[in-house]
């Protein structure tokens, strides 16, 4: 299994909006649905639905090599639709 590497802009987020890291572990290694980031190659938004959070949606952008999964970013997506 992959290991999860947190950017500090990723950690700072979620700080800031005490988002339990095993959300973002669900949604990074088993999202609902991925979307690649049209303006950054080789990124993937992952999104998975919190039922524990009210069923609100969990966006992670993600950038994926052969040894890590680094976390860009993440936070809860009011406009996030299921494609």
């Amino acid at each position: 299994m992959k290991s999860l590497f947190f950017t500090q802009h990723a950690r700072d987020a979620v700080d800031e909006r005490g988002i339990d890291p095993a959300w973002i572990e669900r949604a990074v290694r088993a999202p609902d649905w991925v979307v690649p980031d049209a303006r950054r190659p080789g990124v993937e938004l992952r999104f998975c639905i919190i039922p524990e959070y009210g069923n609100r949606v969990l966006r992670a952008a993600c950038y994926e090599t052969s040894l890590e999964i680094r976390i860009l970013t993440v936070f809860f997506d009011r406009d996030a639709k299921r494609p």
